[in-house]
């Protein structure tokens, strides 16, 4: 499909990228890039098989790649395009792998001016608790949800590619405008993140003087295991999508505040009800998209 890929940032998105390209022979040559100190971390790409080769030099990374995919973090984005526009090539296919959408597309827009019609923002919905370039697989986005977000400028014909990119890497391929994306992404993962990472934040004091964590049972793994997530990533991703996030978090306060006061009220019925509505809700979700 691509002669050169060059993938800049190569962790456990970008690696698995990189190896999920070259298990499908979606890449004849696999180009890492990344700064001096993502070095270590190039060499173990390298020494792996995941990348035939790597730069700390931009304009070596990119020579005669005819796909470039940015997989750093959201906050690293507007950098990256400041380092490609002395050598943005119209004949190039960039695009993303980030979590948000509005930032990245502001970001192109500050750089260039416009959003160049040759970059087409996407965003892989999978991840894993561990990062780094030694937690990349293969099979890292197979029949799991990847969603391309193309501007108004953006070529038919790019789009078109990167979306039979991620197909044959397994994904599952759906186009969404950059505004419905975030809003979605803001509901579905960036607050139950934040939920998460406060009610960890929250019992970790307590655990200090009650030892809670001592007798949590499956429960609270399950629920907090996206606490366990790297916190210089959502951090970023959270930051970027404040505008979405914080009347997420105003919704989320009344509905806690509701069921504080079902609680304070001993209204047993109402509680059931909400309780009941919601396993049915999540019910909905698992029979129309996880069988």
């Amino acid at each position: 499909m691509f002669n050169r890929l060059c993938v800049i940032g190569v962790g456990l998105i970008g690696g698995s990228i990189a190896r999920s390209a070259r298990s499908r022979g979606l890449a004849r040559q696999i180009i890492g890039f990344g700064r001096e100190a993502d070095l270590q971390n190039l060499q173990s790409a390298k020494r792996l098989g995941i990348i035939d080769q790597y730069y700390l030099d931009i304009d070596f990374a990119i020579n005669r790649a005819d796909c470039v995919v940015i997989a750093t973090p959201v906050a690293a984005v507007a950098a990256v395009f400041e380092q490609l526009k002395p050598f943005w090539n119209a004949q190039t296919i960039y695009t993303d792998v980030g979590s948000t959408k509005g930032n990245v597309v502001a970001a192109a827009q500050a750089v260039f001016g416009e959003v160049p019609n040759n970059f087409i923002p996407a965003h892989p919905i999978a991840g894993a608790e561990n990062s780094g370039v030694e937690a990349a697989v293969d099979n890292l986005f197979v029949n799991k949800r990847l969603i391309i977000t193309p501007t108004s400028q953006s070529q038919f014909d790019a789009i078109q590619k990167i979306q039979q990119f991620w197909q044959q890497m397994g994904a599952i391929v759906d186009l969404m405008t950059v505004t419905q994306h975030d809003a979605v992404l803001g509901a579905t993962s960036h607050l139950p993140h934040i939920l998460a990472f406060a009610l960890v934040d929250m019992l970790g004091q307590k655990d200090e003087q009650n030892e809670i964590f001592k007798y949590a049972a499956g429960g609270f793994r399950d629920f907090t295991r996206i606490a366990s997530s790297d916190p210089t990533m959502w951090r970023d991703i959270c930051s970027a999508n404040k505008n979405e996030l914080i009347p997420l978090i105003e919704q989320f306060k009344a509905e806690l505040d509701k069921m504080q006061g079902l609680l304070a009220q001993d209204d047993g019925e109402q509680l059931f009800e909400t309780f009941t509505y919601a396993r049915q809700a999540r019910q909905r979700f698992l029979d129309q998209f996880l069988n």
